[in-house]
């Protein structure tokens, strides 16, 4: 019985070290793109700030990655999850929405914000900064609602 369990740690710490080899891609830009959300819709910066803080690195080209992004298998799981966000809605590319898609992102932001679904619970579980207390939940959510109204 002891050997069994020997082996099978072996294999396992076989098989967590040869994963390490399967690097994944990077979410990352220098750049800030003119179809940008902040740019196209010219942001207060307060409220810009609560929105880079907690949505731009799973909702834009720019991810700040978190030291643990390097390890496996918890880079996949990362990569996955940036890139769902992005098909959902990618703020950098803001300006190549149709009005019609604008629209629907928006109402589905305020949706979003006012039932607690995002940021996402295990997003903010890490990144406690990400966080929207009851005051940033209001700022966002009358300029967001604004913002619909204008479209």
């Amino acid at each position: 019985m002891k050997k069994s369990v020997k082996i099978i740690v072996l294999v396992l710490l076989v098989g967590f070290v040869g994963i390490q080899f399967f690097a994944t891609s990077r979410n990352q830009s220098d750049t800030i793109p003119k179809t940008d959300f902040m740019l196209v819709n010219n942001v207060p910066k307060q409220v810009e700030n609560i929105i880079k803080t907690s949505c731009y690195d799973c909702h834009s080209n720019n991810t700040k990655y978190p030291w643990y992004n390097r390890v496996q298998p918890v880079a996949w799981f990362l990569e996955d999850h940036i890139e769902h966000g992005k098909e959902e809605l990618n703020f950098n590319e803001w300006a190549d929405y149709s009005n019609r898609r604008k629209n629907s992102k928006l109402k589905s932001i305020i949706n979003q914000i006012e039932d607690g679904e995002m940021p996402l619970w295990s997003y903010t579980l890490i990144h406690r900064e990400a966080e929207l207390s009851e005051d940033e939940k209001k700022i966002i959510l009358n300029w967001v609602s604004n913002l619909k109204d204008s479209l």
